[in-house]
């Protein structure tokens, strides 16, 4: 049977490393082309291999919970995961188990990453640092952003819209070598299934160029900016109802879970969130209008509009795992009436 009648399904799933888990794949080659998940049969793997498990008792089971086109790869879809015991119940490392639904919210994330190549962020020199930050925000010309860097992120777009994801911008970040993608999503599950496949996609784009992402959110000291991931959230009560006392009551609850929203927002905060480069220090809680210096920034159109609208948590970073984030927003969420 030609390759015209098979079907490539790339199973994506998250392993048990810490303090945040690493994307793991591999793929199945079937007759039938998918039309939705009730198609799509669960798999096994090697969590010996992963963190996952012991040699002894190695079999982890693969639950797909969400299914995107792949344009790459003729007769492709992306399936993304659930890792599950062999009895049937959730793996320990399996974060997206505990996301509560909730279908009303709204998630619009910030991803920024660093392009690395050989050890060191692209356009670096190999002993030193290139000029210092300033034109490289949202920069043009070669000297500010390269080439390759260019051309991968506008391959990116296209590879992520056809997968359905809706990724609704990009630039070049503060730092050299520093860029940004933005996905928004509808559903708290769905809001991590989306960014995971978007990241999955970059750093497996990333690959025929020989470069690597590095999604840790201070990967050079000094006087250059961390990786952050911004979170754009707000639920049918945000903004359909809104209200000075509401957003009141909800600042209050994140003040209150402080260091719980702290713990869901991804390893070392501490090196990012000083009180510099555009954030507030990672032992205090603020929220201040179009402040990007602050915990929670309030757009002018939330105050404009009878505080409705979306908020931007801005202390998640560029390695937290959306699920996380995502679980610890709706529990907050859920404090406030």
């Amino acid at each position: 049977m030609s390759s015209e009648n098979k079907f490539k399904l790339e199973y994506i799933w998250l392993d048990g490393y810490l303090p945040e888990p690493n994307l793991r794949s591999k793929t199945k080659v079937v007759e039938k082309e998918p039309s939705s998940l009730s198609d799509l049969p669960m798999w096994g793997f090697d969590g010996s291999s992963t963190q996952q498990a012991e040699g002894k008792s190695s079999d982890c089971l693969l639950k797909p919970v969400a299914m995107y086109p792949d344009s790459t790869r003729k007769n492709g879809f992306l399936v993304m995961c659930e890792v599950l015991l062999p009895n049937g119940q959730p793996h320990p490392s399996n974060f997206r188990a505990l996301v509560d639904d909730m279908s009303d919210l709204w998630i619009g994330f910030e991803q920024e990453y660093f392009f690395f190549d050989d050890g060191h962020p692209l356009g670096f020199p190999v002993d030193g640092y290139p000029g210092p930050q300033g034109p490289y925000y949202t920069g043009v010309g070669y000297k500010n952003v390269g080439d390759i860097a260019r051309q991968i992120v506008d391959e990116h777009i296209d590879i992520t819209l056809d997968a359905g994801i809706k990724l609704e911008g990009i630039n070049a970040e503060v730092a050299k070598g520093q860029w940004e993608f933005q996905i928004f999503s509808e559903g708290s599950k769905k809001a991590g299934d989306d960014m995971w496949v978007a990241r999955y996609l970059m750093i497996r784009l990333a690959e025929k160029y020989g470069l690597d992402i590095e999604f840790y959110c201070k990967p050079i000291k000094g006087d250059w900016n961390g990786s952050g991931m911004h979170t754009n959230f707000s639920t049918a009560h945000m903004r359909d109802v809104g209200g000075k006392e509401y957003f009141e009551k909800l600042m209050g609850a994140f003040d209150k879970y402080r260091d719980e929203h702290i713990a869901a927002y991804g390893p070392d905060n501490h090196l990012r969130l000083t009180g510099l480069h555009e954030t507030q220090s990672i032992d205090k809680f603020n929220y201040g209008v179009a402040d990007r210096g602050a915990s929670i920034r309030i757009p002018h159109s939330f105050i404009n509009n009878g505080y409705k609208g979306y908020l931007e948590d801005r202390r998640p970073n560029s390695q937290a795992d959306p699920y996380k984030i995502v679980s610890r927003l709706v529990k907050t969420i859920r404090t406030v009436s």
